[in-house]
């Protein structure tokens, strides 16, 4: 699954996850377990809803989030020795 933000028309954007990435020619959006960024359900949406068809004409743009597996295990950082040994 491919996790994305999906930003529309007057309204806040939502977090949802893409089986595929959508073909241009489509007329709408098939998002699975669609949330609010906080983790919440949508409150337009009634209990138990996992997938809907979004409209493109209502989608300003999506945003593609990186894999959790793509992310490197920890911080890399830079070490510099500014004392001198002597």
């Amino acid at each position: 699954m491919i996790r994305v933000i999906v930003h529309v028309l007057n309204d806040d954007p939502f977090v949802a996850e893409l089986a595929t990435l959508p073909d241009p020619r489509d007329v709408y959006v098939v998002l699975k377990n669609p949330r609010r960024r906080d983790g919440r359900r949508l409150a337009t949406l009634a209990d138990g809803v996992t997938t809907i068809l979004f409209p493109w004409q209502r989608i300003t743009f999506i945003e593609l989030l990186d894999e959790p597996k793509s992310q490197p295990d920890g911080l890399l950082t830079i070490f510099r020795d500014n004392s001198e040994g002597g």
